[in-house]
């Protein structure tokens, strides 16, 4: 999939907030805490903060990753993109913003974690989730690019 990366405008929320909907109610494990109109207009406040690029393939979007500077607030995807690299390219354009990157993933989520892992995350804590709006136990990585060597 050749995926095209742009910085989200506001009509994206939409498309963003069905996607990360999408993730939300067919995940089994994943308590249903919002309606999709709540998790659009989430997805809506993080375009504004300026902090989502989506990843489009023939116009369409179908991928996008929220950061506030180091912190990777989501990365999600289209059942579509999952595993054709739009994950990665979205990742490795923010690598490219940044020398360190942050984020958390609950322990339920073994292909997340994998994926991290895969991208050179290193797990740095667990907790039980108390401090999470879901209280599902989870996991914080963290990225740091290695100095170049001469």
């Amino acid at each position: 999939m050749n995926a095209v990366l742009r910085a989200a405008q506001s009509t994206d929320a939409g498309a963003t907030g069905g996607i990360l909907w999408g993730h939300l109610s067919t995940t089994s494990w994943m308590p249903q805490l919002y309606t999709a109109a709540e998790v659009i207009d989430f997805c809506g406040l993080m375009i504004d903060r300026g902090w989502v690029t989506v990843a489009t393939f023939s116009g369409q979007i179908e991928g996008f990753i929220a950061r506030n500077k180091t912190e990777i607030h989501a990365l999600y995807l289209s059942q579509k993109a999952v595993g054709k690299g739009v994950g990665k390219l979205l990742l490795n354009d923010a690598k490219t913003r940044s020398k360190w990157l942050e984020l958390w993933t609950f322990q339920a989520a073994i292909k997340a974690q994998k994926f991290y892992l895969a991208q050179n995350f290193i797990e740095t804590e667990r907790t039980d989730g108390a401090g999470n709006d879901e209280k599902l136990p989870d996991i914080r990585y963290v990225w740091t690019r290695k100095a170049k060597t001469k």
